[in-house]
């Protein structure tokens, strides 16, 4: 499994740009005009995680496999999108399937850059968007209604979901967004809710995009996000796309200095990625040997059995055991050979909650 985040936001407020500097991939063309983008466009993107090189430096795999991250771009959205309106719409339904989206929303004013309406207002700009991603769900789930009201007749155990759909689109119809919908998670009709792909009920991490002096401090706009995300439970992360277009074109030791020089740990793509695994409750786990040193993403809490099985069905299927090396005990020891003999090698059996960073080798019978 791998993590996927939908980009959204208003025609030009920096998402292609940022799509690309994220992405070190220039397959997102950027223009000072609306709708640059006119195709959706996916990138996947190598997960940092120094832990892995360190693992492989002990090792010597023939070679390292990285987690990824899918990123999405569409076209800037706008008023009346759901209705048609521009050309975000038509899109709309490719991030349905990301499990997460990040809001990019201009925080910075420069003469130069065209603003969509003529001014900066990060606030009303997310508004924007949020009300046509509620009311693009409003017509999933009013089309739902329909074909339901049909089906129910023939088969009555539809009636809950039916009942869910309504109170669902009476919720959207007030403006509200789907993620606080109060029965999303009622036992019987949860699958349902799933399936709809509804954008408004993904988690959010707003991406504001100031300019170079708004990295050092925050300017009145990230403040008002800033609370704005504090007052929804939502993550946000400040990001300079002209920085980080500087930071794609430099090695990683460049790189470090440059951030260094801003008072930076971490570059835009890190900083999303990590908030990313925060907000959906994943983790990395790792396997190495002679052939690979790979890191393998998987839910929080999620048994050992479980964890193989994102390795290869029959690993789940045929889960004998797991042997099990912390990552710090690796590393401390300087191979598995090392921490067998230090008694720091466990093996673990079906109940085993995996753990971040845990080097795991999987026992199976199919």
């Amino acid at each position: 499994m791998s993590l996927s985040i939908g980009i959204v936001g208003l025609p030009n407020v920096g998402k292609s740009t940022i799509f690309n500097a994220l992405t070190r991939a220039q397959n997102a063309e950027s223009a000072n005009y609306p709708f640059c983008t006119i195709e959706p466009n996916k990138a996947v993107v190598p997960v940092p995680d120094e832990r892995l090189y360190a693992l492989a430096n002990l090792v010597n795999p023939e070679k390292i496999v990285h987690a990824t991250v899918d990123f999405i771009d569409i076209a800037g959205l706008v008023a009346g999108a759901s209705k048609g309106e521009g050309l975000g719409n038509k899109f709309l339904a490719t991030i349905r399937e990301t499990q997460a989206i990040l809001h990019v929303v201009r925080c910075f004013e420069n003469d130069d850059i065209i603003h969509v309406d003529g001014s900066i207002d990060p606030i009303r700009d997310i508004d924007i968007i949020e009300t046509e991603l509620i009311m693009a769900d409003l017509q999933i789930v009013e089309n739902r209604i329909i074909r339901l009201e049909k089906q129910v007749r023939g088969d009555k155990k539809l009636a809950p979901v039916l009942d869910m759909c309504k109170r669902l689109g009476e919720h959207l119809g007030t403006g509200a967004p789907a993620a606080n919908f109060v029965d999303k998670d009622n036992e019987s009709t949860r699958d349902a809710f799933r399936k709809m792909g509804l954008i408004s009920a993904k988690p959010v991490i707003y991406g504001m995009n100031v300019d170079e002096a708004g990295i050092t401090e925050d300017n009145v706009f990230v403040k008002k996000v800033r609370q704005l995300a504090a007052e929804r439970g939502c993550e946000c992360v400040k990001i300079s796309a002209k920085m980080e277009e500087e930071l794609a074109g430099l090695d990683d030791a460049d790189r470090k200095e440059f951030l260094e020089s801003y008072g930076v740990t971490e570059n835009g793509l890190e900083q999303v990625i990590h908030k990313g695994y925060t907000i959906l409750g994943l983790i990395s786990y790792f396997t190495a040997g002679p052939k690979e040193a790979k890191a393998w993403t998987i839910h929080k809490g999620w048994k050992a059995p479980q964890a193989a099985g994102v390795i290869h069905t029959d690993f789940e299927r045929g889960f004998i055991r797991a042997e099990i090396i912390a990552y710090d005990d690796y590393i401390a020891n300087g191979s598995e050979a090392a921490c067998r003999a230090k008694g720091v090698l466990r093996v673990e059996g079906k109940e085993y909650v995996v753990h971040d960073g845990d080097v795991v080798h999987f026992l199976f019978n199919v």
